[in-house]
């Protein structure tokens, strides 16, 4: 599975059983059943006793990965119960050093999962600071995510567009820097009622270079996977340039015009990652 390729991920808390279901039928690329936030201390060991069977009942429908805890002893416990060989991957929260990374990856290929992909959820000053050093810790690093809200409750701001403008381009930058898939929203995921926000705020985030976000709501899956799949005239310009390229090489050429622009090969190499992006997610 390619994590570059998911444009959704929705949050299903490991607890809620009852909306597994439906919850693999709407849309989304891929299903996050979660261990921290969404669960409460006192039902924190009633998640992970549910969690094999809630992967059992999710079964082919969808890729699924599973957000852990952070907290040391907590992280130990998710892990003893996770079925790694159903998994699509981990994400691991409130990463600050390559450390954590490193030992979640040991731990890993103690137990037969050496190349499940990890996402790095940045969610802090410190782990903004910290980027390069996260995204190469480990080869099983496939993404990196941003955690507005928790990063604005460090920063005491609100989860502004304005206020996380920063942050948000140094994770997506990072992310492209290594390679990765970068996963997030330059503000908060909680809107779940005006969509017409939600979707600007992730066309915001594609133009920086997010290539999917994490979903909180049903409603938010259709905007996501629009917003960050190209548009038909994308693709009918991405057409065009690999055409125009694919000529001007088979002529000897470097680069060419088309209606008035120059075309070398980073242009071309961005219509052709529009392209890839352009396909509808399979089996990711």
């Amino acid at each position: 599975m390619s994590l570059n390729m998911l444009r959704s991920v929705l949050f299903v808390p490991a607890v809620s059983t009852h909306l597994l279901a439906k919850a693999a039928q709407r849309g989304a690329d891929a299903l996050i059943l979660d261990l921290e936030d969404a669960i409460p201390l006192d039902r924190k060991q009633e998640a992970r006793d549910k969690l094999v069977g809630a992967v059992q009942a999710i079964g082919n429908a969808a890729p699924v990965l599973v957000r852990v805890n952070a907290d040391p002893d907590m992280l130990q416990a998710d892990l003893a119960v996770l079925p790694v060989s159903r998994l699509a991957g981990i994400m691991l929260p409130k990463v600050e050093s390559a450390a954590q990374v490193q030992s979640l990856c040991a731990w890993l290929e103690k137990n037969g999962a050496a190349s499940l992909p990890v996402v790095a959820l940045i969610e802090t000053p410190l782990g903004v600071l910290r980027l390069e050093s996260i995204a190469s810790a480990h080869k099983n690093v496939a993404a990196l995510g941003f955690g507005g809200e928790d990063y604005a409750t460090e920063m005491s701001i609100a989860p502004t567009p304005e206020s996380l403008d920063w942050a948000a381009h140094a994770v997506a930058n990072c992310a492209h820097a290594f390679g990765l898939a970068c996963l997030g929203l330059p503000g908060s995921v909680a809107e779940i009622h005006d969509m017409e926000s939600y979707a600007n705020l992730v066309a915001r985030a594609r133009t920086m270079g997010f290539t999917g976000t994490v979903c909180i709501h049903p409603n938010q899956i259709p905007h996501a996977n629009r917003g960050f799949s190209p548009s038909e005239e994308e693709l009918a310009w991405a057409r065009a340039v690999v055409a125009a390229g694919e000529d001007a090489t088979s002529r000897g050429l470097g680069a060419v015009t088309l209606e008035g622009r120059m075309i070398d090969r980073p242009i071309i190499e961005r219509a052709r990652s529009l392209l890839m992006r352009g396909r509808t997610p399979s089996g990711v």
